[in-house]
């Protein structure tokens, strides 16, 4: 038994170090980036970097170290995990603006070629609202009303796919809705808001039908701790999502405080 604990926590580092590496080497990448686009260019803002240390923190503590191993035995912890791996990281990473910062720090013909990629259809389906709805808010049903949550515990490569799902999920839906880097193919306000209603409504209802009915091998009690986290956790988490939104419509149809005055003719 010592001989097989022992293993199982081997592969428990191995995993948690698979899934939490490329977010700290995503980390220093940025902070390279400043430094460099800073050399030749505006100051980058010290805002924006704040919000990707924070994002990465958010997924790495969640990923690696003591939270992580409860998380393997405590749904409410788990539950906690989702917040800050699916919807505060992605949140925080997407507002750091990386894409901008990206074409600010590599060479002009590079940034050219990187842009005309980003236009292309395949990127402009991907970050649709609807296409970006389907795939987190519904990957989530899918993993907490069928059998799949146990067996993520189960099988180890099963473990990796979804929590790389889970975060990649949340920043495309992220930035679905909130434009911070440069997004070709914009669609309305209007239509984005619509959508991410039904998109939140749907995450409501999903944490209180688990409330009622707890995934497979979670007790009732941690179920419903689990579902209060996800409801009114997600809630404080989508209030910064919709006020960036909101905010971001409300920019774009103020009207000009100083207009110029033409003299009749």
């Amino acid at each position: 038994m010592h001989i097989h604990d022992h293993h199982t926590q081997s592969i428990s580092i191995i995993v948690q170090l698979i899934l939490a590496v490329p977010f700290v080497i995503s980390l220093f990448i940025y902070i390279f980036a400043v430094f460099l686009s800073n050399r030749h260019k505006k100051q980058w803002p010290l805002y924006r970097t704040f919000f990707w240390v924070i994002g990465h923190v958010c997924a790495i503590i969640t990923l690696i170290g003591p939270f992580a191993e409860r998380t393997h035995t405590s749904f409410s912890a788990h539950m906690m995990g989702h917040l800050l791996l699916g919807m505060l990281a992605p949140l925080l990473i997407a507002l750091a603006a990386p894409m901008t910062l990206l074409l600010r720090s590599i060479p002009v013909k590079m940034a050219r070629t990187l842009s005309l990629i980003l236009r292309r259809q395949l990127f402009t389906v991907l970050r649709n609202p609807i296409f970006a709805s389907i795939l987190n808010v519904g990957g989530l049903w899918l993993l907490y009303t069928t059998p799949l949550f146990k067996m993520m515990h189960d099988s180890t490569l099963l473990f990796i796919f979804i929590h790389i799902h889970i975060f990649l999920a949340g920043y495309l839906f992220t930035i679905a809705f909130i434009y911070i880097d440069p997004t070709p193919h914009q669609t309305s306000y209007i239509y984005r808001s619509t959508i991410l209603l039904l998109a939140l409504a749907a995450h409501s209802i999903l944490s209180k039908r688990i409330y009622a009915y707890p995934p497979s091998n979670v007790s009732i009690e941690q179920a419903q701790l689990g579902a209060m986290i996800m409801y009114y956790g997600g809630d404080a988490i989508e209030i910064g999502f919709v006020f960036s939104l909101f905010y971001q419509w409300f920019k774009s149809s103020r009207k000009p405080l100083h207009s110029k005055v033409v003299a009749p003719s």
